[in-house]
């Protein structure tokens, strides 16, 4: 998985937002189909079809308004998708628009009640996992650093919380998984925090995690090229004053040189290694109250 993961990085924003999109399309499968077997509807017309028309119309309307944002002055040269581009909020009010209608026309006076309740679970599995994975898109376009480095921080932590809870764990963390520990939790948090900070200076050095991608005119092309903004430069920051004068008794310098974008991993490290447990926490939790062993059964 590391190796696919490194060849879908290889292949740049489209790439990834192809495989978000693939991830995206699996998890709203899942969450419908929990909701399939919680209220138990079988043979309504149109209504499962329903679902995946408001995934590709959402989907449609999120991913248009990235491309034509990124990728307008290439699109615009086309007469047919200059038509798309121009009214492109319109198309997709219109398509929910005809969903809504064709929801409304297949209600079934005996399963009204269901029928609502699932139509609100299809909305709200929409704005969870559709919007989630929007921003997810506008973050790989604004630089490849702002996905990969949070991405590699929920592997890093999960990693090694299972690794420091095999070896060490003794005291557990929370009821919803007995197999958690403290030590897991604790021993994942500090690793993903030092993992946190190495692939931030390393990945700063490097254009093409950091540069947005943008049309170039010169090339006619889109590139990944451009002059790293000072987030990505190397800073020289002076030490707080016993620190520095400590370290200048013994002819060593007062100062580092450091990627200011190295301090922006902390906050993302701790939250990957404090709050990001507690999705699977979440999931582990919703599987339970549904008496679902698996999220994909």
């Amino acid at each position: 998985m590391l190796s696919f993961f490194l060849v879908v990085i290889y292949g740049g924003p489209l790439a990834l937002m192809i495989t978000t999109l693939v991830v995206q399309v699996k998890c709203f499968q899942e969450i419908i189909n929990i909701g399939y077997s919680v209220y138990r509807i079988h043979g309504l017309p149109w209504f499962r079809s329903l679902s995946w028309y408001f995934l590709i119309t959402s989907n449609y309307f999120f991913y248009g308004e990235s491309l034509v944002e990124y990728f307008g002055v290439l699109i615009n040269r086309t007469d047919f998708l200059r038509v798309l581009v121009t009214y492109h909020r319109f198309i997709s009010f219109s398509l929910y628009c005809c969903g809504f209608v064709l929801f409304v026309l297949s209600l079934v006076k005996k399963y009204y009640m269901k029928q609502f309740s699932l139509f609100a679970w299809t909305h709200v599995a929409l704005l969870i996992v559709v919007t989630q994975s929007y921003l997810i898109i506008k973050n790989i376009f604004e630089g490849l650093i702002w996905f990969i480095v949070p991405v590699s921080m929920i592997i890093c932590n999960d990693i090694m919380a299972y690794v420091f809870g095999f070896f060490f764990g003794k005291t557990p963390l929370i009821k919803l998984s007995p197999k958690k520990t403290w030590e897991g939790f604790i021993g994942g948090g500090i690793s993903t925090v030092i993992f946190g900070f190495m692939i931030s200076h390393i990945m700063c050095q490097f254009p093409y995690f950091v540069c947005p991608i943008e049309y170039s005119e010169t090339l006619e092309k889109m590139t990944m090229d451009c002059e790293p903004g000072p987030l990505f430069r190397l800073t020289s920051y002076k030490l707080p004053g016993f620190l520095g004068g400590f370290l200048a008794t013994f002819g060593l310098p007062d100062s580092i040189s450091v990627y200011p974008f190295v301090f922006h991993s902390l906050p993302l490290s701790l939250f990957s290694s404090i709050i990001g447990p507690f999705g699977g926490f979440f999931a582990s939790g919703f599987k339970r109250a549904f008496k679902i062993k698996d999220s994909d059964q």
